[in-house]
């Protein structure tokens, strides 16, 4: 009989702890489905890399700023010159804006597949517009200014909003004679581009969101 009780605590015992795991593991995800990326408003990240491109590789830095992980601003350098690579054109500025639609509209609609990694890539999606300044081989530096496009996607390797993170970022370059004329004559003139960059990403409380409010008396 004191057997069968016994037995009958320890399984009730760990009865309890699974219920009380499992619990603890959902009121995780009640606190932060987000996974710390609305624990600030503002998003720093900065990285290095490399951006591929004709004739040879080019070595690349970033800088982007993000509000509330939605929309925000990006710059890159590329610098072939400084590996003493052949690719054409020697260096790149590129500067503009980029949108993340899929973040605050999964969240709030409550379409986050629970699965940290999967969701923060996914979210990660953003489209990019900008200007871009190029220097060729022998011209002076933003001798073809002209227009980026493209499309962006990033790899936690924390499975948190702040950490370390993998970007993959492609499009194309048009240079403003191309534009204005339709007409692409080189390179230098239309061109793909795709970037690899490992960068850091760090969620900072700004208080952009709370600009204009009045403090309480």
């Amino acid at each position: 009989m004191r057997w069968g009780c016994r037995r009958a605590a320890v399984a009730g015992g760990v009865a309890a702890a699974l219920v009380t795991g499992t619990a603890g593991a959902r009121a995780d995800e009640v606190v932060d489905p987000t996974r710390g990326r609305i624990e600030g408003d503002v998003t720093v990240a900065a990285g290095v890399g490399a951006a591929l491109a004709p004739r040879g590789p080019r070595v690349e830095g970033e800088v982007r700023l993000r509000y509330l992980e939605t929309t925000g601003l990006f710059a890159t350098f590329e610098d072939g010159a400084l590996i003493s690579s052949e690719a054409e054109p020697r260096r790149v500025l590129a500067a503009g804006i980029e949108l993340r639609p899929l973040f605050l509209f999964r969240w709030l609609q409550g379409l986050e597949a629970r699965r940290p990694a999967l969701d923060l890539a996914v979210d990660s999606v953003a489209l990019e517009l900008g200007a871009v300044f190029q220097q060729p081989a022998g011209a002076a530096f933003s001798t073809r200014p002209g227009l980026q496009a493209g499309l962006g996607v990033e790899l936690p390797l924390c499975a948190r909003a702040t950490g370390v993170w993998v970007g993959i970022h492609g499009g194309v370059r048009w240079s403003d004679s191309a534009l204005s004329s339709g007409v692409a004559g080189s390179a230098d003139d239309r061109s793909a581009y795709v970037s690899l960059a490992l960068a850091w990403h760090q969620v900072v409380a700004a208080h952009v969101v709370d600009l204009g409010d009045e403090a309480p008396r």
